[in-house]
């Protein structure tokens, strides 16, 4: 039995994927831990941990004794923080026993910074990327880029922290932080145009499998509502990326779609917020994660089915005797 920790539980990542894992053809032993003791967690694994905050300087010793104490076989990060913070110790972590599912190394330092993913973008003259400055002038940036543009944070993730620019008052609240924390780019495509493709790579410059959601976000910047989208429109760019960066593993390529080729939004090198959204159609990123990493079997292209996806608040009720599901 294949013995799984999940981080970030209690979040949409987290819980999706132990939704995910429940699903594999093969039984697994599912651990997710959390930094709230009080969260749905529970509800989707075997056990659950309370979480040690990953900046903590006893985190580290945590999660090695929790490896142990369960027998992980594969953890798996839920929230960037984890991911960022187990790419410094891989040594220590698979020490235990465990392997942590990360993708490549020099990807996930660049994805920290979006100002120098994008030098690296226009060093390689890849033709996705969405032109982008630290130029602190309003009047330079209106007339490069029209109005409105944006403010983006140069690290996060999602749609938080954006700023859309309509003036130069509202730039002019900003200014200060432009260069140092925030990044300016014009605005691309439309709302209605975003995609989300998910590629399985192998780490060499190609892909084993991929599917891809046209995409409403949430104010929180996840994926609220998704419709099942052919994925050949965006395969130029992905197997562009792939061969300059190249990802190993679940890896996010998210684009909005642009009179001359899809623009890319950012990639998130690890698995995304609609993994249990993929799941649902035919593309369970995290089986093929067990397959590929714990029994070294590549992944094939899975049928997916048509259709559309509406998230909803629901509720988990606990009862004092037990758990209702």
């Amino acid at each position: 039995m294949k013995r799984v920790l999940v981080s970030g539980a209690s979040g949409i990542v987290g819980y999706g994927v132990l939704r995910s894992l429940r699903q594999v053809g093969q039984p697994c032993f599912l651990v997710g831990t959390s930094i709230y003791n009080d969260s749905v967690a529970p509800a989707f694994c075997d056990a659950f941990e309370l979480a040690k905050p990953t900046n903590a300087p006893e985190y580290l010793d945590w999660l090695l004794a929790t490896l142990r104490m369960h027998r992980i076989d594969l953890l798996i990060p839920a929230i960037e923080i984890d991911m960022y913070h187990w790419v410094e110790h891989v040594s220590e972590i698979r020490a235990t026993g465990a392997l942590p599912l990360l993708n490549a190394q020099e990807l996930i330092e660049l994805c920290k910074d979006k100002w120098g993913f994008y030098q690296q973008l226009k060093a390689a003259g890849v033709a996705c990327a969405i032109e982008s400055s630290l130029e602190p002038d309003f009047n330079t940036l209106a007339r490069r880029f029209g109005l409105p543009f944006l403010l983006k944070p140069r690290r996060g993730f999602g749609s938080k922290g954006i700023v859309r620019v309509t003036s130069e008052e509202i730039f002019l609240r900003y200014r200060e932080d432009v260069g140092t924390i925030l990044m300016a780019q014009p605005i691309v495509g439309n709302d209605e145009e975003e995609f989300t493709t998910s590629a399985f790579c192998d780490g060499l410059g190609g892909y084993f499998a991929g599917m891809t959601l046209r995409r409403k976000l949430s104010p929180d910047g996840f994926t609220d509502k998704a419709e099942v989208a052919d994925t050949a429109e965006f395969s130029p760019a992905i197997a562009e990326l792939c061969q300059l960066f190249r990802p190993l593993g679940p890896t996010n390529f998210q684009f909005r779609r642009c009179p001359g080729g899809p623009k890319l939004l950012e990639i998130n090198p690890r698995i995304s917020s609609s993994t249990s959204i993929r799941t649902a159609f035919g593309y369970n990123e995290s089986a093929m994660a067990l397959d590929y990493f714990l029994d070294q079997r590549k992944p094939t292209q899975p049928a997916i089915r048509r259709g559309r996806a509406v998230r909803y608040t629901d509720e988990q009720i606990f009862y004092e005797d037990g758990v209702y599901l």
